[in-house]
């Protein structure tokens, strides 16, 4: 049981992969931010479901160095 749950976890990431790579999230041309990051990370954990209209989205708000 354990192998189909991996094979599963493991398919579903591969989809996430090629959607971010379909997304043009994984080339060099990208400022790598917050935002960018996370992007292509919620897309990769999406996996499939960016096949039937989810297309996660980041704001990223991090506090700035006082000066």
């Amino acid at each position: 049981m354990r192998g189909i749950v991996g094979l599963i976890v493991f398919v579903w990431l591969v989809i996430g992969v090629i959607a971010a790579w379909q997304r043009g999230y994984i080339t060099n041309e990208r400022d790598v931010n917050c935002r960018t990051t996370a992007d292509t990370a919620l897309t990769v954990l999406a996996g499939p479901l960016n096949y039937v209209g989810a297309n996660p989205k980041v704001t990223c708000d991090l506090p700035e160095p006082s000066t």
